[in-house]
């Protein structure tokens, strides 16, 4: 490898310097400063190659030294090409005229940047050097006094007709990881080619400007500091508050008189926020639609970054992340557990039935949103056949089928996407544009979207939407929420999916290495994938069950289509492969977008419970030993009961 080369010892070295001039924390500074004087190529080779890219609407890594990794350099670098996008982006939009332009950069310039963060740590830190860059390029910026739930970011993007929103989380992930999720003005997140379009952005911005033409700085005067006074500075934590809890009542709560009547002892509820931020919000969703208090899970209930109670602070592990919550709930007699992830973004709950702790999956949950918002809109507005055909639901397509049939029986319209609420969100937002109601979007990895308030997936008023709904049917229908998801699938089919996934180390090639053999299965392939011409050699069967189509997002193909074109946006930057069995059954092999894992998705429906659950468990042993092939792989269950 010579010299010259990107990835040689000497660029790793250049590299690793010019970040040594703009990064402010001393312990990420010593860490680096060793690995230049020891020339140690492995150790700068793991922090700064590659650089770490635009994933799931944003950054998310271990925070950590180098342009791998999330710090401050880099929260300070993306900041600075994100406020340089926008500009850009302002000026295409305005065409040739000089004049046009400069009128457009002021105007994003005026409606700014809404800006939030979470309880981690370094949040507060990257926030405030977000902020910094959006000033020193002359927007408005709106920094959330205190930490918050992700979900106000879009809302008061929308709220306060902003440019743009970003906010400081790393969701449910480990306590070392941290993260930079980007929102565009639609109240979205970005979808390509904004992401390209910040990277290329990036590599344009990567000098502090604050440091711009001073040559070599001292350790003491590299911190950038954050003018706490600055005329563009506003916090808008009240307004946008204030404003999300009215409207989530007004557009929401459709039992507010019967609420309102209710006391804790008839339906407690038992909360936990995961260490997170969630719990101050959602008790006040909670009040706002006339609620009962929820009881707290006390050793989860405050922010605390480092998670101490949950090894992966995610509810959606099931009862192993749950524990804490049950334990409380039978303490105070609670049937139902309602758990926020730590930036609140995402709902858990799990209903105690016959003395025994049942956690709801993300299809069930949904099914019985999606049940309580459209009986509810039929009874209020009894819309006409043809402003139901102008109605609509979401899923990304690895999550449940169900909705699909349920739009089929009940007259709206269904629309798969992508996964990830990216895709979601920008649906839902094109959906309302062109004069559809949109009524719910969700994901099984348990986000949900309960109409066009706002477009990312939201835990806070979700929360009061699912109580409101399960005291409706305990006290008013006298069934619990598994009782009704049986009459439910007994009008809708019988839907039963297993989804888990597979830890993969990212420097083994190990989950690469699944996906092209199942592209050249039995070693017929022609040509490489990805380029012209280029004619896979699919699996034709699992476990004696007949593949009949697959669909290869990551090519944008699919088997089942008359073109042979995938309907979803084909995405070369990941991995995903859906087989359709005969039989009805499905099976989604995708990557994370923001973990080492190899995720897998069998769905069957039938007639019956039974024949349902017992093709899911057939398809995904055979596709498990056949497909993945674990062992071989070297990929790793994971350990948390589930």
């Amino acid at each position: 490898m010579s010299s010259s080369s990107p990835d040689s010892l000497d660029a790793l070295l250049s590299d690793a310097r010019a970040y040594l001039r703009g990064e402010e924390e001393a312990a990420f500074r010593a860490q680096v400063e060793e690995m230049v004087q020891a020339k140690d190529e492995a150790a700068l080779r793991a922090h700064f190659r590659p650089r770490i890219a635009f994933g799931t609407a944003g950054l998310r890594a271990r925070m950590a030294p180098g342009y791998h990794n999330i710090n401050c350099l880099v929260v300070l670098q993306t900041s600075q090409a994100f406020a340089r996008y926008i500009e850009a982006q302002a000026r295409a939009g305005a065409g040739a005229d000089e004049q046009a332009q400069k009128d457009a950069v002021q105007r994003v310039h005026e409606q700014g940047l809404v800006l939030g963060y979470d309880g981690r740590h370094r949040s507060r830190r990257f926030a405030e050097l977000c902020a910094s860059a959006f000033l020193a390029a002359g927007f408005r910026v709106h920094l959330f006094s205190e930490k918050v739930a992700t979900p106000f970011v879009p809302f008061g993007l929308l709220h306060l007709k902003a440019a743009a929103g970003v906010v400081v989380t790393a969701s449910h992930n480990p306590k070392d990881d941290n993260g930079y999720k980007v929102y565009w003005n639609n109240g979205a997140q970005i979808i390509p080619p904004h992401d390209a379009g910040i990277s290329d952005e990036i590599t344009r911005n990567l000098e502090p400007w604050h440091l711009a033409g001073k040559g070599d700085v001292a350790a003491e005067r590299i911190a950038l500091p954050f003018d706490a006074a600055h005329p563009l500075l506003s916090d808008p934590l009240k307004e946008v508050t204030d404003a999300y809890f009215a409207q989530a009542a007004r557009e929401y709560c459709w039992r507010s008189e019967a609420n309102r009547a209710l006391t804790q002892a008839q339906c407690p509820v038992t909360y936990t926020a995961m260490h997170g931020v969630g719990a101050p919000f959602t008790a006040r969703a909670l009040e706002c639609f006339g609620l009962p208090a929820y009881i707290p899970t006390p050793a989860q209930i405050a922010a605390d970054p480092e998670f101490p109670t949950v090894k992966f602070p995610n509810p959606e592990e099931g009862k192993g992340a749950l524990a804490l919550a049950m334990a409380e709930a039978d303490r105070a007699g609670s049937s139902l557990i309602l758990a926020n992830d730590p930036d609140a973004d995402r709902l858990a709950v799990a209903e105690k039935v016959n003395g025994e702790w049942k956690p709801l999956n993300g299809n069930q949950i949904a099914l019985l949103l999606a049940d309580w918002a459209f009986s509810n809109y039929v009874e209020r507005e009894k819309p006409s056949a043809e402003q139901l055909r102008r109605s609509c639901m979401i899923a990304s397509t690895v999550s449940s089928g169900v909705l699909g049939a349920m739009a089929a029986k009940e007259g709206f319209n269904f629309y798969p996407t992508l996964t990830g609420f990216k895709w979601m969100g920008n649906r839902a937002a094109q959906a309302v544009s062109e004069g559809e109601r949109f009524l719910l979007a969700f994901e099984v990895e348990i986000g949900f979207l309960v109409g066009p308030q706002s477009y990312d997936k939201d835990g806070v008023r979700t929360a009061a939407i699912f109580n409101e709904m399960y005291a409706d049917l305990r006290l008013r229908r006298n069934r619990s929420a598994h009782e009704h998801l049986e009459e439910l699938y007994q009008r809708y089919g019988y839907f039963h999916m297993d989804t888990s996934y597979f830890f993969c180390d990212p420097a083994s090639g190990a989950l690469p290495r699944v996906f092209e053999r199942l592209r050249n299965y039995t070693g017929k392939a022609q040509g490489q994938p990805g380029e012209p011409g280029f004619k896979a050699d699919y699996p034709t069967s699992v476990g004696g069950v007949k593949v009949l189509s697959v669909r290869d997002v990551t090519l944008g193909t699919d088997s089942g289509e008359a073109d042979g074109v995938s309907r979803l946006p084909r995405d070369p930057s990941s991995h995903m492969l859906t087989f359709r069995f005969e039989g009805g059954a499905t099976c989604t092999l995708r990557n994370s977008g923001t973990e080492p894992k190899l995720k897998y998705y069998v769905e069957s429906s039938a007639k019956t419970r039974q024949e349902a659950e017992q093709s899911t468990k057939r398809i995904k042993d055979a596709v498990i030993e056949e497909f993945v092939q674990p062992q071989k792989n070297g990929l790793e269950a994971p350990k948390i009961a589930q």
